[in-house]
């Protein structure tokens, strides 16, 4: 006979305590999953895409930047983790400050940039998991083959490559960023 152990219920308090070590966690399907380290290349595209956004959006007052600190819950229990998010501002009306804790619900924008540690599998079923909770739009960036997958269900709807434009259509309205400058040579 087989005794089935129970998985640990997290709350939020939790979650939220685990320990400041330089670790990104997500929970998922009851187990904390420790995120690990991207990568030079990834951080930087994930920075300035994030600071494109935010420096485009603020000013408009047309919502939040997150970066891949942040964690949204989802309606499964889930806690994940995007490399770059955006939650437009009709979901924020009656805020005076942003949560300390989770924002229930995906992002409106969400931004995965693929890693050399992910799998197809994986990305496909945060997609599928980011969607069903509110997501509007996704980008998946592949920095080895210097393209961006377009999501608005979980199958992709476009492919972008370098002599494209991202376009956040009308989650993050009239922004539009060049995807070669995602992936820009140093010329120091």
């Amino acid at each position: 006979m087989t005794i089935a152990s129970e998985k640990k219920v997290w709350t939020d308090e939790e979650f939220m305590a685990l320990p400041d070590d330089g670790g990104r966690y997500e929970l998922v399907d009851g187990e904390i999953v420790n995120m690990g380290n991207s990568g030079m290349e990834h951080g930087n595209i994930g920075t300035f895409l994030g600071g494109a956004l935010e420096f485009y959006a603020r000013p408009k007052r047309l919502g939040v930047t997150c970066d891949s600190s942040t964690a949204f819950g989802m309606k499964s229990g889930n806690k994940r983790s995007l490399d770059v998010s955006f939650v437009a501002r009709d979901r924020l009306q009656g805020l005076k400050r942003l949560p300390k804790g989770f924002f229930q619900g995906a992002p409106d924008l969400a931004v995965e940039i693929i890693s050399p540690n992910n799998t197809f599998e994986e990305i496909h079923q945060k997609l599928s998991e980011y969607l069903d909770n509110g997501c509007r739009l996704a980008w998946v960036i592949n920095p080895d083959e210097q393209s961006v997958l377009v999501y608005h269900q979980p199958h992709p709807d476009r492919l972008l490559t370098i002599t494209d434009v991202l376009d956040g259509e009308n989650v993050v309205p009239g922004f539009t960023l060049p995807v070669a400058e995602l992936f820009a040579e140093l010329d120091f």
